[in-house]
């Protein structure tokens, strides 16, 4: 059980949300509850009077915040936020394999699984989809509609005390509207300058109906995305996505008088397409007519930096007054994407395939059989060179149901009740080439194993340069050794919480106790080759399920003193989760001082949690990922790293303090710091491969290689065995002037990462500010952040200007490289034309604008793909027009 030693109880003020570039004063719109100015609000348990002044640093985007960014979704509002860091939005094939699709939030780098994401107030299921870590995260993608979502709240300190496991870097709260009145539709086009056919339909429409007792409000958002493939707009380079295995490819002479593992390259590699990497010359080998080596092949053309897409998701949302003292709320949301994403025509047969000494188009014939009286090891692919895209299909559909009761025992006292239910399938179709199925092709499907299988003895594949010529493989061989894998996942959530709160006499003492029931399951389904790891690079993985029940009580107090100039808040939620994991202990304290009228001081102290996911007790990975061979002179390829569950994990740990003031020196000038720090113990990781092929590359049981000695499968497991130590500030000012009939408000909001410190198994004690942190378990952490501008207002019209800073980082995957520092300036004008027709709502509106105006290609990394997708967006500029339609 966790315990604690030490308190901490600062000065807490007044927080301004300057969040992605926003002027917005800090506010409280949070969840209206029975009564216009009684509300909860993020953070707290407690329904009290409104108040904007919190004891903890929130950022509070409202609708208004939301669209002058120009965000199309979710993830375009978080990605721009400079707490946000390492956010997978950007998915791709080399770093984030599983995840297409989907996008998530990452506060201070602590990681995806470490941000609690709230709708309304109430969990949402972790998305059956995993990254190539292993971690289980809320989609953002599958929320709700944006134009549902009437305010983002985030809670920058830890609060498990409040809201239980995986709020360990903060709480991000989406809000949707509960009391729209009318019919809003949206319509934006949106698109890629310069790159072809990439671009994005965005429809939405919301209707509400106000009733006596109540609200009702649907809402809906299509979106229709079209790829940006990386044949349209490369960014890396030949040499960074050139596999050493092609087709041509190599082959290594078996019983002949070669060295064992020298391979020979294809005599036709270089006339079809490939890339001969010589190691040893034919005339270095006895004056062969064959060079040592391998024939390369480039598959930078047959990716996407931006996926195809299909998005549907809808909300319904009904509060009702049953009586004048009982209200109900109930909701229902449903997602639905489908993605396409390019792979390379087929992957890399990594596990070795035996081509006979007699095959008809061996290149081993004559002359030269006596270099392979015992066939040849192929090194290489079944297809390269000249062959299609192989498209990868992701399907995911969430839906959520969730329903509370909501009333007073008098003036004083108020209880709530809900209960939440919500899914997640999330389904990978992914080709790649059949080891039986390969391996009866090389032989002519001549043995007793591959007699099963219908195709005639004779029938071969032909994996020399001569298929491209004179011996091309009939189709039936080439579908027959290509096969689908399939990981159906599905993650499962329910949730019962009661809550009683109120004050206490004239005291003014705030208080609120609750317990809470969830339960969570984990299963995954993979099809009959996956069980049997019958696939060439993809390997496999078997079937498992898993499941969670948490039990919690928690509780918080609230004590104003000096005519409420000071406020002291204390939150503790126990939570048990039985067998290995147990239970755990956290408090949480927080201070909020109003020194003056101008300035408020603010701190707070507290210790969150995240248990084991059931995915990472149970579950199992085997992902795609690059490794680089120290063994080899850092030659790098691809390998299936395969993690293992282990149900004798611990809960994470952590210890956040926050301090922080706000000020306003003059009228209309806000100045705005907080100093974080988190220290985070007993993170569960899995262990970086690439960590581990450094620490022994010759360890045959994690380390495992093929006949030609290249790494084909790094095994890696889930653990408690490290600590992440980050601190930094956050500022944010903001000044409001008024020139006649104009408004504007220049702003600066930025972050500076002091320190981002791990201790990696592997990889030993690692300064992670300022890298890339391709080499440990940690993620891209530029030291510093900023988002600067102005908002511009006259009457109907509106302009708003960002320019948006990331500072130069380094690149720990290439000795002595850096990652340069990015700077782009985004634009969006807005004509409110209801103010000019009566028949037309306030939010009527036509608006223009522009992301990356200068076209600022992404900083170049010497990677696959040939950019940190975790950090930048590869797109370069975007330009976008729509409608806003209210009546």
């Amino acid at each position: 059980m966790k315990t604690f030693a030490s308190l901490s109880v600062s000065a807490l003020a007044l927080v301004t949300a300057i969040g992605s570039g926003s002027t917005a004063f800090a506010q409280d719109n949070s969840q209206t509850s029975m009564t216009e100015d009684v509300v909860i609000a993020t953070g707290t348990l407690i329904r009290r009077q409104a108040q904007a002044d919190r004891a903890s640093p929130v950022v509070s985007l409202g609708e208004a915040d939301i669209s002058s960014t120009g965000a199309k979704n979710i993830a375009d509002l978080t990605q721009t936020l400079t707490i946000n860091t390492g956010s997978e939005n950007n998915p791709d094939a080399f770093t984030q394999n599983g995840t297409t699709g989907t996008s998530n939030i990452n506060l201070r780098g602590l990681g995806v699984q470490s941000t609690l994401v709230l709708l309304d107030g109430r969990r949402q299921v972790l998305s059956a989809a995993t990254n190539n870590g292993g971690f289980n995260f809320v989609d953002t993608a599958s929320l709700v509609p944006l134009i549902a979502v009437e305010n983002l709240e985030i809670l920058k300190d830890g609060a498990s005390a409040t809201y239980g496991s995986d709020a360990v870097a903060g709480v991000a709260n989406f809000t949707t509207f509960d009391d729209f009145d009318g019919v809003r539709l949206n319509a934006q086009y949106q698109f890629v300058d310069g790159t072809g056919s990439a671009d994005e339909i965005i429809l939405q429409g919301m209707v509400g109906k106000n009733f006596d007792r109540g609200n009702i409000m649907g809402a809906v958002s299509y979106t229709d995305r079209s790829p940006l493939t990386t044949a349209e707009k490369r960014l890396s380079r030949p040499q960074d996505d050139t596999s050493a295995l092609g087709n041509p490819g190599a082959f290594v002479p078996l019983g002949g008088p070669l060295p064992a593992g020298l391979p020979l390259i294809d005599p036709g590699c270089a006339a079809v397409g490939g890339f001969p990497n010589v190691l040893a010359p034919g005339s270095a080998l006895g004056g062969l007519p064959l060079d040592g080596g391998t024939c390369g092949f480039d598959f930078g053309d047959f990716f996407n930096l931006v996926a195809e897409e299909e998005r549907l998701t809808g909300l319904v949302r009904a509060d009702f007054d049953l009586t004048d003292t009982i209200r109900w709320d109930g909701q229902f949301s449903y997602a639905d994407n489908e993605a396409i994403r390019g792979n390379s025509p087929s992957f890399p047969f990594l596990v070795g395939g035996v081509v006979p000494a007699d095959h008809p188009n061996t290149i081993f014939a004559g002359p030269l059989a006596p270099l392979a009286p015992g066939g040849a090891v192929f090194l290489g692919r079944a297809f390269g060179n000249g062959a299609e895209v192989s498209p990868n299909l992701t399907e995911s559909e969430t839906w959520r149901i969730s329903t509370g009761l909501e009333g007073d025992f008098n003036e004083d006292y108020n209880w709530r009740l809900s209960y939440t239910q919500a899914e997640n399938n999330h389904v990978i179709n992914t080709e790649d080439t059949l080891v039986d199925e390969f391996r009866c092709a090389l032989d002519g499907f001549r043995s007793d194993a591959c007699s099963g299988f219908g195709i005639a003895a004779g029938t071969f594949f032909n994996p020399f340069s001569t298929s491209f010529t004179s011996a091309p493989n009939s189709a039936e061989v080439e579908d027959f050794i290509i096969g689908t894998q399939v990981r159906d996942l599905t993650s499962e959530l329910q949730v019962i919480e009661g809550v009683v709160s109120g004050t206490v006499g004239d005291s003014g003492l705030a208080a609120a106790l609750g317990v809470q029931y969830r339960k969570e399951d984990f299963t995954g389904e993979f099809d009959a080759n996956s069980q049997r790891d019958n696939f060439g690079f993809l390997i496999g993985d078997q079937d498992f399920e898993g499941s969670q029940d948490v039990y919690a009580i928690f509780g918080e107090v609230n004590m104003p003193f000096w005519d409420n100039r000071l406020e002291l808040q204390a939150a503790l939620r126990y939570e048990d989760y039985g067998g290995a994991i147990g239970s755990t202990l956290d408090p949480k304290f927080a201070a909020l001082l109003r020194a003056t009228d101008r300035l408020s001081l603010r701190g707070s102290f507290s210790t969150s949690f995240r248990a084991p996911t059931v995915y990472q007790q149970n579950g199992q990975q085997t992902a795609l990922n690059q490794v680089s061979d120290p063994s080899r002179n850092g030659a790098t390829s691809f390998a299936g790293i395969r993690t293992l569950g282990n149900p004798d994990l611990t809960p994470e740990e952590s210890e956040a303090i926050n301090l922080g003031f706000t000020w306003e020196p003059v009228d209309r000038l806000r100045i705005d710091m907080d100093v974080y720090n988190f220290d985070f113990t007993d993170v569960i990781i899995a262990e970086n491969f690439q960590a581990v092929t450094n620490l022994d590359p010759l360890d045959a049981d994690r380390v495992v290689r093929n006949a030609g000695g290249s790494i084909v499968q790094v095994n890696t497991n889930f653990v408690n065995a490290s600590s992440v130590q980050t601190s930094g500030l956050d500022y944010g000012i903001s000044y409001e002037a008024e020139l006649g009939s104009v408004t504007i408000v220049p702003f600066i909001q930025g972050t500076i990462v002091f320190d981002y410190d791990l201790e990696d198994p592997q990889a030993g004690d690692v300064s992670g500010v300022g890298n890339r942190n391709f080499t440990n378990f940690g993620t891209s952490v530029p030291k510093n952040r900023f988002n600067t501008g102005f908002n511009l207002m006259s009457g109907a019209h509106r302009l708003d200007v960002f320019g948006r800073y990331i500072e130069s980082y380094e690149d720990d995957q290439n000795a002595n490289q850096r990652i340069d520092d990015h700077f782009t300036i985004d634009g969006r004008y807005s004509l409110n034309i209801g103010q000019y027709f009566d028949a037309l709502g306030e939010a009527t509106s036509l608006n223009v604008g522009v992301i990356n105006a200068l076209n600022e290609d992404p900083p170049q990394v010497f990677t696959n793909g040939g950019f940190d997708s975790k950090v930048h967006d590869p797109r370069g500029r975007l330009l976008y027009a729509g409608v806003d339609i209210e009546f």
